[in-house]
């Protein structure tokens, strides 16, 4: 069972955005998918109740039992893990039930900067080869330079910078609101492109 952890403690990052995208796309791939809210706030299942026949199945773990409650679960072929801003504890236990961790980071300085506490709570585990970890861009804004910059930025945390974005889009929150994704309203778009390349390009790492 593969758990991938979706994380980073300042919020705004798209975190529940490529959360449940990722979840969807690897659930149209033929996975048997699980989402896990970890957020208080209960985005991703705010998300997922505004649709009654939402194929994909959510459950709210809100406590820093994550690594222990996910174990506790009935085993599925991916775990998606949505992670909480600024909740150090359920970050730390998001961390421990993972297998890979993917760091959204917006191209700005701010963003980049406030990378350095999630890469401190990653690097302590990473080193015992138990777990993966890799940023991916998000929410970048196409034909900015600051865009192009940010890997060279990320690059000094020492962990892989995916090559895939998630660029901005009004169709993801567009989405959202109906409890959907772009893999359904567009799936032949640039956005579920994307989406399904950040998807091939994480499962490869998994490998």
């Amino acid at each position: 069972m593969h758990v991938i952890a979706v994380l980073n403690q300042k919020g705004g990052s798209g975190k529940t955005t490529i959360a449940t995208h990722l979840a969807r796309a690897l659930q149209l791939d033929g996975a048997d998918v699980l989402l896990v809210d970890s957020d208080p706030q209960g985005s991703a299942r705010d998300w997922a109740a505004v649709r009654e026949d939402n194929p994909l199945t959510v459950v709210g773990i809100d406590r820093a039992t994550i690594d222990r409650d996910v174990k506790a679960i009935g085993r599925r072929d991916f775990v998606v893990i949505d992670g909480a801003p600024q909740q150090g504890e359920l970050a730390v236990s998001a961390i421990k039930a993972a297998t890979f961790v993917l760091i959204p980071v917006q191209p700005s300085p701010y963003d980049i900067w406030a990378a350095a506490d999630i890469v401190e709570l990653v690097k302590q585990r990473v080193t015992d080869g138990q777990l993966k970890a890799a940023f991916v861009v998000s929410r970048a804004i196409k034909g900015t330079r600051i865009g192009a910059e940010i890997t060279e930025a990320l690059n000094g945390y020492g962990l892989p910078v995916l090559e895939s974005r998630i660029t901005q889009r009004v169709s993801y929150p567009g989405t959202a609101a109906a409890g959907t994704t772009v893999l359904e309203t567009e799936p032949d778009g640039d956005a579920a492109r994307e989406v399904r390349a950040l998807m091939d390009e994480i499962k490869k790492k998994l490998i």
